[in-house]
């Protein structure tokens, strides 16, 4: 059995495509996964399941979700080793003080056509930005929901992402740890 964390996009977002945490749980207990836990509610879930290859588990996930509870989310899978060198990696620590100011983007894949060029362009002066194999750091000091980059980052990078903050990020380390 391998630690994986389930980062799942799209879902519990402004009354739509609703999943509450313990429906989430069943889920993937259905599955055979175990020793299921959740991080807040928009999607996040650190498990152990089988040694399989992550496109094919992400799959299963989400036909599971979308035959019981009719949407279809996106599903991304880490595993603990990977989240961790994503936390060890942070080219900002010190944007650690601030954890709603750094957030994560982990990449589906690595990004080989990446704009760059968009992605100078949209990063404003106060911002700093990273991109490493599968994730972007992103540091915006004044709020990722005014970050035009943030707002880009998918088109830009041209691989499908989804972000989480380093709080997000750094409880659900400590959960795969636990795990």
């Amino acid at each position: 059995m391998k630690t994986w964390i389930a980062l799942l996009r799209g879902i519990n977002v402004g009354g739509r495509n609703a999943l509450p945490m313990p429906a989430l749980v069943d889920r993937f207990e259905g599955l055979g996964l175990s020793r299921v836990r959740t991080h807040i509610q928009s999607g996040n879930a650190v498990f152990h399941g089988p040694d399989d290859e992550p496109a094919a588990l992400a799959t299963r996930i989400a036909d599971a979700i979308e035959t019981g509870h009719g949407f279809r989310p996106r599903v991304m899978l880490l595993t603990a080793d990977e989240l961790e060198g994503a936390v060890i990696g942070n080219p900002f620590p010190d944007a650690e003080a601030e954890p709603n100011k750094l957030h994560l983007f982990f990449l589906e894949r690595p990004a080989g056509a990446a704009d760059r060029a968009g992605l100078d362009a949209a990063a404003t002066a106060s911002e700093r930005y990273v991109l490493a194999e599968r994730v972007l750091y992103l540091h915006a000091p004044d709020g990722f929901g005014r970050s035009k980059l943030a707002e880009r980052a998918e088109r830009l990078l041209g691989v499908p992402v989804t972000a989480r903050n380093w709080r997000t990020v750094h409880a659900l380390a400590d959960m795969a740890r636990d795990v």
